[in-house]
């Protein structure tokens, strides 16, 4: 789905970024999942809310009209996401060059 409408995540990624800046160091967009490297702004490690708007204007902006569960109409969820993410804060030069790396071999 995030390959098919790579627009969609453009956008999504674009307006989340105008309002909570970061810069994208490194992003692999994949079928079903997207990897990425991000640096953001001094004393800020708000990872958490910016995949939240992400994730919620992709949703938003795919319209999706799927069949979804109790949980997921409780907690506003359209099922396209996992509801967790992995976030790695890195430590030093070293840890960047190496999770940079991972995502390049990933391509």
């Amino acid at each position: 789905m995030l390959v098919d409408h790579i627009q969609h995540l453009r956008d999504a990624v674009g307006a989340t970024r105008r309002g909570r800046p970061f810069q994208i160091d490194a992003m692999v967009i994949l079928p079903d999942h997207l990897h990425a490297i991000w640096t953001l702004p001094e004393n800020d490690a708000d990872f958490s809310t910016r995949w939240r708007l992400i994730k919620s204007r992709f949703s938003r902006a795919m319209d999706l009209r799927q069949p979804r569960g109790r949980s997921q109409r409780l907690k506003n969820e359209r099922g396209i996401w996992k509801r967790r993410f992995w976030e790695h804060t890195i430590r030093d030069e070293a840890d960047y060059a190496t999770h940079m790396a991972i995502v390049g071999a990933i391509r």
